[in-house]
């Protein structure tokens, strides 16, 4: 896989310098994660469409990151994409997520990564035509975040409710 953690999808510097702010051995994130958490967020794994806990998801909340707990989106960023996973239109703030240029399995793309801890999230993809301030989707796998409700969790609806 060729990488390269120089810019952001707008083809600005990554403010995040490339280099994670806490690193922990392989054998620690094992210990600490789900054998499904391990493989995507450490793995660069993808969990299948419409099946992870957010995709559907509609309560108000910050996202953290599963691993290290870093904020990294927020509900008022989220919207339906209908693509099977959780889509925001930007991170939380500048500087959350680093971004690395991805071209394995013969696609062309931009893979995000918790800039606190270096787990893989999922991917952003540009111009895609949505009615978001950004044309940005955030394509992030559920296992990769843990939702803080501000609101009861009376919010959330299940597929065909």
């Amino acid at each position: 896989m060729s990488t390269s953690a120089d810019t952001n999808p707008t083809g600005q510097q990554d403010s995040s310098n490339g280099q994670p702010q806490e690193a922990r051995t392989d054998a620690e994130w094992r210990q600490e994660l789900t054998a499904e958490e391990y493989r995507v967020l450490r793995q660069a794994g993808t969990e299948r469409p419409y099946t992870g806990e957010y995709w559907d998801t509609h309560t108000s909340g910050v996202y953290q990151c599963r691993a290290c707990g870093t904020e990294l989106f927020t509900s008022k960023e989220k919207f339906d994409s209908h693509c099977g996973w959780p889509s925001f239109w930007a991170p939380l703030a500048e500087g959350t997520v680093r971004y690395i240029h991805d071209r394995a399995m013969g696609m062309d793309r931009v893979e995000v990564r918790c800039a606190t801890c270096d787990s893989h999230l999922g991917h952003v993809f540009d111009g895609e035509g949505y009615e978001t301030p950004t044309d940005q989707r955030f394509c992030i796998n559920s296992v990769s975040l843990r939702l803080v409700a501000t609101e009861p969790s009376s919010g959330t609806h299940a597929a065909g409710a």
